[in-house]
């Protein structure tokens, strides 16, 4: 019998977690980053769509958590742990932070997409979870999905077509 696969989706500043019948799927990754999460042995994934390095800059009264790499990529872990994934056999991988513009003189406020990578770096460093594959930078928008039974990350782009990871 073959299962029907469920896709959930998860939005710009948003994530969500799910099981091995599950595909979790987000679109228009830009300069924001895809970070997943995958325990193999319980087929467990999450996804968070990051769009802004740190959460010092919010300004908002209600914090958004799903939107900065220092508080999602945390949240993220906790659902998994929630669902009884296993600490130890989490690995992440990631995808997108692009360059989607060209600006003159070296801001670094303009350079929204590596700092989200170099931030949810940072955050899966500090928790101790391995980054086992990235398709990170350029200046192209993906859209990624992955297969909470396998793990495996499916990147789609128009400039650059699709890949596997």
């Amino acid at each position: 019998m073959i299962e029907e696969q469920s896709i959930i989706k998860v939005g710009m500043a948003d994530l969500n977690v799910g099981s091995q019948v599950s595909l979790i799927r987000t679109t228009g990754l830009g300069s924001c980053v895809g970070l997943t999460l995958f325990d193999p042995g319980k087929k467990l994934a999450g996804m968070a769509h990051v769009m802004l390095p740190s959460s010092d800059i919010a300004r908002e009264g209600q914090l958004n958590i799903a939107k900065f790499a220092d508080t999602a990529v945390p949240e993220l872990l906790n659902r998994l742990l929630a669902l009884g994934a296993i600490r130890s056999r989490i690995v992440a991988k990631m995808a997108g932070g692009s360059q989607m513009f060209a600006f003159a003189g070296g801001s670094d406020t303009m350079r929204i997409g590596p700092r989200n990578v170099e931030s949810c770096k940072l955050a899966l460093e500090m928790l101790r979870i391995p980054l086992i594959a990235e398709d990170t930078g350029g200046n192209y928008g993906r859209t990624i999905e992955i297969a909470c039974s396998t793990g495996v990350l499916f990147i789609r782009s128009v400039q650059k077509g699709s890949k596997e990871l």
